[in-house]
């Protein structure tokens, strides 16, 4: 009978009370900033990385799972009786991670030529960020936990990859002007004009698909949005960040529009808001 082990990292957003229900291990990023590390979901909550990223004059820096971590966490695995190894990971248009993983895999294997045959490990390379795969991972875990095999598992997950739609909004434009996502020029017009990006990922690479004028649209225009391309009656997840009054207001009326409460509602992560700013609102669905 198979027995699964199921991971991803931090970047994942996956909230803690949802990562202990369904048994799943979750890897920190780390976060650079200046002379100081963070376990990306360790060290501090994510609202208190907001207020730290709001006194930073440069955006801090992000760096994979440590080296050897993995390999030691195969290694307990085949020790414990597993048959299969899912790592589920950030982007990796985006992070250096995915290779990261792949490289610790065959260094695993050529130090346990034996473990071949016992434990079976997929590298999963999500190309998205965020709750776009952290939801994937829950559907994972629902799926062993209703006895699937791990082709199964990863097909499951797969479907949602495949298949979901990200709209995140920055409501400052000076991170993702930093970020390089949005050129100087276009953050300055911007602002000047009140535009609100609205960006996705597509195979992996950010993508604005459209421009918000005003913050009082924004809400709106993403109800029309998601209303238009949302397959009814599937799981949705909202994003919020610092401006919690903001973000009270966008769940409510999102909810109220589509009829049906999100599966999560969660604070954007560290790795999100290093490159979109932490005043930001964002939803994840089922695409038609």
């Amino acid at each position: 009978m198979a027995k699964i082990k199921l991971v991803t990292d931090s970047t994942s957003d996956i909230p803690k009370e949802l990562q202990e229900k369904y048994n799943i291990t979750v890897f920190p990023l780390t976060i650079i900033n200046g002379d100081e590390e963070y376990a990306d979901g360790i060290t501090m909550t994510n609202h208190e990385f907001y207020d730290v990223l709001e006194s930073c004059d440069k955006l801090p820096s992000t760096s994979r799972i440590t080296p050897g971590i993995l390999t030691d966490e195969f290694e307990k695995a085949w020790k414990e009786g597993y048959t299969d190894y899912i790592y589920v990971c950030i982007n990796s248009k985006g992070s250096s991670t995915y290779q990261g993983a792949l490289l610790e895999t065959e260094d695993f294997y050529e130090d346990n030529p034996d473990a071949k045959n016992d434990l079976k490990i997929h590298i999963v390379d999500s190309l998205t960020y965020s709750m776009g795969y952290g939801w994937a991972v829950i559907e994972g875990a629902k799926a062993i936990e209703d006895g699937k095999n791990a082709e199964e598992v990863i097909e499951c997950m797969k479907k949602w990859l495949d298949n979901a739609r990200i709209y995140f909004v920055p409501m400052n434009l000076k991170y993702v002007k930093k970020s390089g996502r949005v050129s100087a020029a276009a953050a300055f017009v911007g602002d000047a004009l009140g535009l609100k990006p609205v960006i996705t990922f597509e195979d992996g690479d950010s993508k604005v698909i459209s421009k918000i004028r005003g913050e009082k649209k924004v809400i709106g225009e993403i109800i029309k949005m998601v209303s238009e391309n949302r397959v009814k009656d599937t799981p949705y997840i909202l994003a919020t960040g610092m401006n919690r009054e903001l973000g009270e207001k966008f769940v409510a009326e999102i909810q109220n529009a589509l009829g049906e409460d999100a599966s999560v509602v969660f604070p954007i992560g560290s790795i999100i808001a290093i490159n979109s700013g932490p005043d930001i609102l964002g939803i994840i669905f089922m695409e038609k």
